[in-house]
């Protein structure tokens, strides 16, 4: 994805914001599971998808995050909650 959009979706204080109410990620003892993604690009795509009112599944390939993995990334979702109910 290109930096100027990224930046103008998700600008560095927005993203400072952001950060400290996302759970880090832990791996499972026992293996598999999903495996950690840029957290970063995960909420882009989040804001580009409500901001432009792109469906999931045309999400563009530019934002790195499969449209799945990014509909799923509750974390994400959890804090698009809240920063939409402020």
């Amino acid at each position: 994805m290109g930096v100027d959009l990224s930046q103008r979706l998700v600008p560095d204080g927005l993203w400072e914001l952001v950060v400290p109410l996302l759970p880090s990620f832990n791996s499972r003892p026992q293996g598999g599971g999903t495996a950690p993604c840029d957290e970063r690009a995960v909420f882009t795509a989040v804001v580009y998808v409500l901001t432009s009112g792109c469906a999931w599944r045309h999400l563009p390939e530019t934002f790195g995050v499969s449209p799945a993995t990014a509909h799923r990334t509750s974390p994400v979702q959890a804090v698009v909650e809240v920063t939409t109910e402020a």
